[in-house]
C-alpha cells in the first residue's frame, strides 16, 4: 500500500515512520509540503497517488492560536479539507489526528466518542472544524483524538514535549510550578503509532479516542517524571488561574477509548508504565548519540 505521511519529523510522525516502514511510505515534512497551499497539496498528492494519507500536521501552539486564530484555522481546518477533498476524488483513505481539547471538561468523567464537543480555545475550535470537514466530505476516514502526547523526537530538538521541558527545568535548579487542576492521560507516541497501524488494518472507519490508560493532573505527571528519573527538583502545584494562560483549557480531558474497546483493541498500558519505557528509551538514545 502506498502511504503518504504528513508531518514525518514530528513526535508521532517519527513513530509512524517506524510502524509503517513495510509500506511504500512517502514521509513528508513541512519543507516538502505546505498543507495550507491547496494547489501544492493537489500537486504533491497527484504525484505520489497514495492509497492512505496519514496527517499529523497541526498548528498546536495553543497560546499562539489565540493571537493568530486565522492561521490556526488554515492549518487545522482548511488544510484538512483540502486533504479530504483529494482523498474523496481519488478513493483514498485519510487518517487525521485530533485532540482532547475539543471538550470543555465539565463532565468530569472520561469522554467517549459519542459525547458532544464544546471547544474552549481558538486551537480547539480549529481542530474540531477539521474533524467536521472530514466527516462531511469523506466516508473512508479515521479521526483519532489523543491526549498529552510525548515522543522520542521531542528529545532531539524537533518540537519538544512536556517530559523534556520538565527534565530541562530540573537541571536549572529553579522551583518548578505545574498546574494541578487540569486532568489528562499522558500518551506515548510510540504506543499511539502502533495502535494507529492496527486500526488502519481493520478497515473500521470513523472517530476513535486513543490514549494510554489511567489519568493524572499535569502536576502528578511532572512528579512521576522526576520520580522515575531519580530527580528531586523543587516542584510545587499551582492553578490554571495563577498560571495566567491566555487560552482556556479543559479542566478534565481524559478520553475513554470506547470504540477501540468495542473492537477488542483497548490494550494500551497505564500511562506510568508507558512513561517509564519512554524515559528508558530516551536514555538509551542519548547514550548512542
Amino acid at each position: 500500500m502506498r502511504t503518504l505521511l504528513i508531518g514525518a519529523n514530528g513526535q508521532l510522525g517519527q513513530e509512524l515512520r517506524h510502524v509503517f516502514s513495510d509500506h511504500d511510505l512517502i514521509p513528508l515534512t513541512h519543507a516538502d509540503l505546505e498543507v495550507t497551499d491547496r494547489k501544492q497539496v493537489e500537486e504533491v498528492l497527484d504525484r505520489y497517488a497514495p492509497d492512505l494519507i496519514l496527517n499529523t500536521a497541526a498548528y498546536h501552539r495553543v497560546e499562539e492560536c489565540e493571537e493568530f486564530p486565522a492561521r490556526a484555522y488554515e492549518v487545522n481546518a482548511l488544510a484538512v479539507r483540502h486533504l479530504a477533498q483529494w482523498a474523496k476524488a481519488h478513493q483514498a483513505v485519510l487518517l487525521h489526528v485530533s485532540t482532547d481539547y475539543v471538550f470543555d471538561g465539565c463532565l468530569r468523567r472520561p469522554y467517549t466518542e459519542a459525547d458532544p464537543p464544546a471547544p474552549l480555545s481558538a486551537y480547539a475550535v480549529s481542530k474540531l472544524a477539521g474533524e467536521y470537514f472530514i466527516r462531511a466530505i469523506l466516508d473512508r476516514h479515521v479521526i483519532v483524538r489523543t491526549c498529552g502526547l510525548y515522543g522520542i523526537a521531542g528529545s532531539s530538538g524537533k518540537g519538544g514535549n512536556f517530559v523534556e521541558t520538565m527534565l530541562r527545568l530540573a537541571t536549572e535548579g529553579k522551583e518548578i510550578r505545574v498546574v494541578d487542576d487540569q486532568v489528562l492521560t499522558p500518551t506515548s507516541a510510540k504506543e499511539l503509532a502502533r495502535k494507529v497501524r492496527r486500526l488502519v488494518e481493520t478497515g473500521a472507519y470513523g472517530l476513535y479516542h486513543i490514549t494510554n490508560n489511567g489519568a493524572c493532573s499535569w502536576y502528578e505527571f511532572a512528579a512521576a517524571i522526576f520520580e522515575l528519573s531519580g530527580l528531586t527538583p523543587r516542584l510545587e502545584p499551582t492553578t490554571s488561574a495563577a498560571f495566567g494562560a491566555r487560552a482556556n483549557r479543559p479542566a478534565y480531558s481524559v478520553l475513554d477509548n470506547a470504540k477501540l474497546r468495542s473492537l477488542g483493541m483497548d490494550d494500551l498500558r497505564d500511562w506510568r508504565d508507558a512513561l517509564a519505557e519512554y524515559l528508558d528509551g530516551r536514555s538509551r538514545v542519548r547514550i548512542q548519540m
